[in-house]
């Protein structure tokens, strides 16, 4: 089974609540997930997870909570090559906000793919305008990662 790093960014713990059920239903399933704690790319990417699951929200006009800056922006300055990495990243939002709707969670997702790393599945967007409780759907959206996180790691 896969070992698996859930990197939070959240305002008001929403994205939190997800990450904890994500993390709960990838243990049931018998991969070894941890919500990581790291602030540095080098902390992360020393994890030594198969795959990293961004879990976060978006805050002001598209940005990224403080929770998660730091990270971001440390992956972006120490720009470490990914290329096995495996990641999907989930993120909470609202639409009334337009075009900056889940803008953290396309950034972090965005910057994944420039450092190389696969991308298993699109990017998943939660409404809060629809759910309140985002869980059930990123709980929907997760056996579809798992197979191709499986897939994929059988490739190699």
């Amino acid at each position: 089974m896969a070992k698996i790093s859930l990197v939070v960014g959240s305002v008001y713990g929403g994205a939190e609540a997800v990450a904890q059920q994500l993390q709960s239903a990838l243990d049931q399933a018998g991969h070894q997930a941890s919500i990581s704690d790291a602030q540095t790319a080098t902390s992360l990417v020393s994890e030594a997870a198969d795959a990293w699951l961004v879990v976060t929200s978006t805050t002001g006009s598209g940005d990224l909570p403080d929770t998660i800056l730091p990270l971001f922006l440390s992956l972006q300055s120490e720009f470490p090559m990914l290329p096995d990495l495996k990641y999907g990243v989930v993120a909470l939002g609202d639409s009334s906000y337009g075009d900056t709707f889940c803008g953290g969670g396309r950034q972090f997702g965005q910057l994944l793919e420039e450092l190389g790393a696969k991308e298993l599945c699109p990017l998943l967007t939660i409404d809060a305008c629809e759910h309140f409780d985002g869980a059930p759907v990123a709980l929907e959206w997760l056996p579809n990662w798992l197979t191709q996180l499986q897939q994929q790691t059988t490739k190699v």
